[in-house]
């Protein structure tokens, strides 16, 4: 990873980075995430989760209702605006707010996401501590992917945690 002086959220907007498109039929990106993540997962004809339950590693609740449940986007898009993405086109923005290839969505405690915002490991990490390696390598994975730089303080908190795992 390249480590380098986080940029500045000037220009920035959750907006330019279209999210929860279409997956497939009535599915939107949103949905996709919580039919993968969830047991049991049922959905109506327009692909909304009726009925489920969702595990979140970030801390360790278990939720039966959808709407208790946000879609984190593990480099929050503000977090990877400040990285590079600033000088992505809006579809390289698209494809990176609704990738399900790599580790960058998961379904977890709504509350939990909020609290957690725009941060980087340094500023934040899950309330579940067994989750903090996982949680550092899916980070890493992708910054990595994309290209995106840490900052020092970033790559100090990363560095710290996957050594001791």
């Amino acid at each position: 990873l390249t480590v380098r002086a986080e940029g500045s959220t000037s220009g920035y907007s959750r907006d330019l980075f279209p999210h929860w498109i279409t997956q497939s039929g009535a599915c939107d990106t949103r949905e996709t995430v919580l039919k993968r993540d969830g047991s049991n997962v049922v959905t109506n004809s327009s692909c909304a989760a009726t009925s489920g339950s969702w595990y979140s590693e970030y801390d360790g609740a278990t939720w039966t209702a959808a709407s208790d449940v946000d879609i984190d986007h593990m480099v929050p898009l503000a977090e990877a605006w400040t990285s590079g993405a600033s000088g992505w086109s809006t579809a390289q923005r698209q494809t990176f707010a609704n990738d399900l290839s790599q580790p960058q969505l998961i379904a977890v405690t709504d509350n939990v996401n909020q609290s957690k915002s725009d941060r980087d490991p340094a500023e934040w990490m899950p309330p579940r501590a067994g989750y903090h390696c996982m949680y550092a390598r899916m980070w890493v994975d992708v910054k990595h992917h994309y290209n995106l730089s840490v900052d020092s303080a970033e790559k100090a908190k990363l560095q710290s945690v996957l050594n001791g795992c």
